[in-house]
Parts: structure tokens; C-alpha cells; sequence
């Protein structure tokens, strides 16, 4: 069941939106837009989440954001070749 929707009026600079309606395909640029702003509303959770923790636990170093990243590539490239061996 989909959520109920309601009708909006933003604004936005023209090349943005023309760029979207551009790029919003059969689903249209209301979907778009809705998807864009979801996206960015998990962000800023995100980012909520990050200064929570970072209040509790110390501000995360470059050291520790580039192992986190080193293990996610190595992970991805692991269940690729998995996926691929499949």
C-alpha cells in the first residue's frame, strides 16, 4: 500500500529542475523530487547519528574512516568474486 501524498509548490533554480525532469523518466518529476528528498532526509539522520556518537565517543579520525574504508572495498570485491564464481 502506498503512502498518501499530498500536492506541493517549491522552488528551485530552473537548470536544476529542468535537469531533473530531464532525468525522471516514466516515474516523473514528482518521484524524483520525493526520492531526492528522502535520500537527503537519511543523510541528515545520518549526520545526527554521527555527532551523537561522536559527542559520546570522540570525533572518528581519518585513520579510522580510511581502515572502515579499506574494509568495505575489500568486502565488495569479496561478494563480487563470490557473485561471480556463482
Amino acid at each position: 500500500m502506498s503512502e498518501p501524498t499530498g500536492k506541493y509548490s517549491i522552488t528551485m533554480p530552473r537548470d536544476i529542475a529542468e535537469a531533473a525532469r530531464a532525468r525522471s523518466g516514466p516515474s516523473g518529476l514528482s518521484a524524483y523530487v520525493a526520492a531526492a528528498v528522502a535520500r537527503q532526509i537519511e543523510r541528515d539522520n545520518l549526520n545526527e547519528l554521527i555527532q551523537v556518537a561522536e559527542a559520546e565517543h570522540g570525533a572518528i579520525t581519518e585513520e579510522e574512516i580510511q581502515a572502515l574504508r579499506d574494509e568495505l572495498h575489500r568486502a565488495r570485491q569479496q561478494t563480487s568474486g563470490e557473485a561471480d564464481a556463482a
